[in-house]
């Protein structure tokens, strides 16, 4: 017989049903589970590589050697391919946990580069790699900053002053002094997207965010001063374009032609006379969105930007079910991260936003870039695999 008679045998019953009861209900991790995989994700950025291929391969028809471009594109996919699987294998949790060796890799590359960095078109942002081409550490900060943060979020209680926002602007701040210095003031102004985007689902109030805003456009003189001249007669272009017509504003009028002149349905692949007469500054780069302006309209342009939608709807739903708050920040950074370039690349390319080095997501050409958004997408399919579930 049960000691204490059978009234404490049926308490001792009851407690047990209890804790299993509450046992069934809460929502756990069982880690990744392939039957969970986001097929709409995987379709949509699938959709948007070979959208991109086809696009650069007519940006670059006019190109001195056109099938270096392609080839190269198809060893940066086969590399970006391999990063999106081993990420999903590894997991969040697992590359969160190495967040300082992960911080600390990314700040001496970004100084390396300035030692040992090829310089191009004025800039120091590359690392050559030989026979795999080059290698720019600042697109990999974007996704190292993403899970640094949010491991350096996570577990804590939101900062509800400026002052306690302090070493999360140190956290962000050395990694966009280094870029800026490269000169890259588009992919610092990316990192400052995200850390704002992360600190909001973190939990920080808007008065926070707002008053740390108003200190940037407080010192917004301070920091004109030490601008390069490219980057002031940028924004002065962006301000009056016709200040400079045939200097800083000739990309941005030849932008505009461009895609004004595609108007509805385009002028078929191959066929742009602003792109095969190369009247566009970096359209396999920065301003390929010219191409699909002019080469397939309207049309092609919305159906782009639908791509691009369904594709942040999905990363924002896999935030919304994630299975932890390390998982909903990392999410969260990688949508503001890819909302961030579209927004500002075709801005630039329409004349809404200013010019600023920031490729269009899986389109531009660039390896590094590539490389990045496959292991982003990894990190999201591997959320999205893990999401909260009862279980039954």
């Amino acid at each position: 017989m049960t000691p204490g008679g059978p009234r404490a045998g049926a308490e001792g019953r009851g407690a047990a049903r209890a804790v299993s009861t509450l046992a069934l209900a809460r929502p756990v991790r069982d880690g990744p589970r392939w039957r969970d995989l986001d097929l709409v994700l995987v379709a949509t950025t699938a959709a948007l590589i070979a959208f991109g291929f086809v696009v650069l391969a007519s940006a670059t028809a006019g190109a001195g050697d056109p099938r270096s471009y392609l080839q190269a594109r198809a060893l940066h996919l086969t590399l970006g391919v391999a990063a999106l699987g081993l990420t999903v294998l590894v997991g969040y949790h697992r590359l969160c946990a190495l967040w300082r060796w992960l911080y600390l890799l990314t700040l001496a590359l970004l100084v390396a580069v300035m030692v040992v960095g090829d310089v191009r078109l004025g800039a120091q942002r590359w690392i050559s790699l030989g026979p795999l081409g080059a290698f720019q550490p600042s697109e990999l900060a974007k996704v190292t900053l993403i899970l640094t943060l949010a491991r350096h979020l996570d577990g804590r209680k939101p900062p509800e002053t400026l002052w306690g926002l302090a070493p999360y602007l140190l956290h962000v701040g050395l990694p966009v002094l280094l870029i800026v210095q490269q000169p890259d003031m588009g992919t610092g102004m990316v990192l400052v997207a995200i850390a704002a985007g992360m600190l909001f689902l973190a939990g920080v109030r808007l008065r926070v965010l707002a008053g740390l805003a108003g200190l940037g456009l407080m010192g917004f003189p301070f920091l004109w001063s030490f601008l390069h001249d490219y980057q002031r007669r940028r924004l002065l272009v962006f301000l009056n374009p016709d200040i400079d017509p045939l200097g800083a504003g000739y990309a941005l009028n030849q932008a505009k032609i461009a895609v004004g002149s595609g108007q509805l349905w385009g002028k078929g692949l191959f066929a742009g006379t602003q792109n095969l007469l190369r009247f566009i500054p970096e359209q396999h780069t920065d301003f390929i969105f010219t191409v699909v302006g002019e080469e397939l309209g309207f049309v092609g342009a919305a159906v782009l930007l639908a791509l691009f939608l369904v594709w942040l709807w999905r990363a924002l739903a896999i935030a919304a079910a994630a299975p932890d708050r390390l998982g909903r920040l990392v999410a969260g950074g990688v949508a503001v991260m890819v909302l961030f370039h579209v927004v500002v690349n075709v801005g630039m390319t329409v004349g809404l936003m200013p010019i600023t080095g920031i490729p269009l997501p899986f389109l531009s050409y660039g390896g590094s870039a590539l490389l990045s958004l496959c292991t982003a997408t990894g990190l999201l399919l591997n959320i999205g695999m893990g999401r909260r579930r009862l279980l039954r």
